[in-house]
């Protein structure tokens, strides 16, 4: 079997290496998730940065997308002299919104959380920059209280101020000056309001001003969600650029469509290029690409700057993962109107021109001996009082318990963007205590074990099915490891600080653990709690990638 596989891969190496795209560096691994583990194990076609995380930068002049792996949806980019800042839809994650910072819009650097107040679930923000002052608008979905919020910062870098209620229920606000020097933000749906100057309030009333485009009948979409319209200046022209067909459903559902007016107000034109991209097949590397923001490149101040656009898509095989941040070129045309040059986004493009690389990523390993929170840590649907439950003590966070098993614990976690990976941390319980170290999408949907006074705590399914005997020789302190390869869960546990390991019983598949099978916009991410009463302290986090 394994020389089929090796004859497969060689295979397959001739015939990329043949069918390269013009414009495009040859890659001789393209992978295709049908092939199975064993085929995959052998293919690696991402470059590796910190820990072995895949990264997009080749380091030979091309990209392979995602430009960000992992969870990193409905991406908001901002353009401020040389520099670009990116952030994404958060939802339950907190702190949130996350603020990127690149110099050639391939490799980002995370500069921090924008948002810490918890306000609900976070979906499609915007960053925009008004006479010298950075602003986020946030929608938050909060059971009784769904609304837009701003804040707002004169130094990217923080401080930001605190979160001020638009009073607002839409979704998906794209911030624009129009030609009258007023404020706006264009919203779902294809409505309209007015902001005051200092964007800080709504002035009058919503309005109905974009019908939008129709995709053909025989199209499989999972509904017609007319959503995150990203406005922009060009030329002679405002340009709406919004995502259609419902981000979830179908591979070929979600995809990028534009529409333009000489005046704010209108009327909106609809391009004769729409939809501008789209999965056409399921087939395809990039499931359900959509929601897309559009870039000019580092070389701008050229007479024919790059142009890019960067949106979301799921990656074939591997919804686990969320949506992940694309970036592709597009190119304007002699009648003002923009179209996707055509390249294959699963194989390498070539990198925009200028600009220098920053640091891409960050460290997900984490000793805990700075006394910082990370930021690479988030709870889940955390409310402010979370951070009072955490401590740094002699090496260790120290984590108060609350609620008894992950569902209502609100778990530490970090996002990963590899197809595989392990994680291995130390616990210390106190005696009334339950840590765990597990995969967690969401409270209904988790899987992992937990240790307590009585034994090991099955977590599967969402469900706490089990406990069965502690490992032998185990006292207060138990090192455990979580593997994720490919969708397949194993789990180790030590008691001799890693010396030696003992497989647990039980092996899962968590394929399933995605948005499509249990909703929420999330992805499946390693995690810690701590539940029941007294703390547990965890130390010597770290994480690593497999091949």
């Amino acid at each position: 079997m394994k020389k089929n596989y090796q004859l497969l891969f060689s295979m397959l190496l001739v015939a990329a290496s043949a069918g390269s795209h013009a414009g495009e560096s040859r890659t001789n691994n393209q992978c295709t998730p049908h092939l199975g583990n064993a085929f995959l194990k052998h293919c690696q076609q991402w470059a590796q940065g910190i820990e072995g995380q895949r990264k997009a930068d080749l380091g030979n002049g091309n990209y392979l997308n995602p430009i960000m792996a992992g969870d990193h949806p409905d991406p908001s980019v901002l353009k401020d002299g040389d520099d670009y800042y990116m952030t994404f839809s958060s939802f339950e994650a907190y702190p949130a919104l996350t603020i990127w910072h690149s110099k050639d819009l391939v490799n980002w650097q995370p500069i921090g959380p924008a948002l810490k107040k918890y306000v609900g679930s976070i979906w499609a923000p915007e960053l925009t920059k008004h006479n010298g002052r950075f602003y986020l608008y946030i929608p938050a979905k909060l059971p009784g209280n769904n609304n837009i919020y701003v804040i707002w910062a004169d130094d990217i870098r923080g401080p930001w101020s605190e979160p001020v209620a638009l009073n607002n229920d839409r979704i998906d606000p794209g911030h624009i000056v129009g030609e009258d020097g007023k404020r706006y933000l264009f919203l779902s749906h294809g409505d309209r309001v007015q902001l005051s100057d200092d964007g800080l309030k709504i002035v009058g009333e919503m309005e109905h001003v974009y019908d939008g485009w129709q995709y053909p009948e025989e199209w499989d979409v999972e509904s017609y969600a007319q959503e995150g319209p990203k406005m922009m200046k060009h030329g002679d022209y405002f340009y709406m650029t919004l995502a259609l067909g419902g981000t979830a459903g179908p591979p070929t559902g979600h995809m990028v469509v534009s529409a333009r007016a000489k005046s704010i107000h209108g009327p909106w034109e609809n391009s004769p290029y729409n939809p501008i991209i789209r999965t056409e097949s399921a087939a395809e590397k990039w499931w359900s690409k959509g929601h897309a923001t559009l870039v000019a490149g580092p070389a701008s101040s050229s007479k024919k700057p790059d142009w890019y656009m960067m949106y979301h898509a799921y990656e074939n095989g591997f919804h686990t993962l969320g949506r992940q941040a694309m970036m592709e070129p597009i190119e304007w045309t002699k009648d003002g109107w923009f179209k996707a040059k055509g390249v294959d986004v699963g194989k390498p493009i070539r990198k925009p021109k200028g600009g220098k690389a920053v640091p891409h990523g960050m460290a997900l390993s984490d000793d805990f001996s700075t006394n910082k929170f990370g930021i690479q840590w988030s709870f889940f649907r955390g409310d402010v009082t979370e951070n009072q439950r955490v401590n740094y003590k002699n090496g260790a966070l120290e984590l108060s318990a609350k609620g008894t098993s992950p569902s209502n614990t609100s778990p530490l976690t970090f996002l990963t963007g590899d197809q595989a990976y392990q994680f291995e941390v130390d616990m210390e319980i106190d005696p009334d205590a339950q840590g765990g170290a597990l995969l967690f999408y969401n409270d209904k949907l988790y899987a992992g074990v937990g240790i307590n006074k009585n034994g090991m705590v099955l977590h599967r399914y969402g469900m706490d099915q089990r406990t069965t005997a502690k490992p032998a020789d185990m006292q207060n302190t138990l090192r455990i490891r979580v593997t994720n390869n490919r969708h397949i869960l194993t789990i180790h546990t030590s008691t001799d600080a890693g010396k030696t390991w003992v497989k647990y019983g039980v092996q899962m598949d968590v394929t399933g653990y995605n948005h499509n099978v249990a909703y929420g916009f999330m992805s499946l991410r390693p995690a810690i709690y701590a539940a029941g009463k007294g703390k547990v302290r965890f130390s010597n986090l770290v994480y690593r990638a497999l091949p």
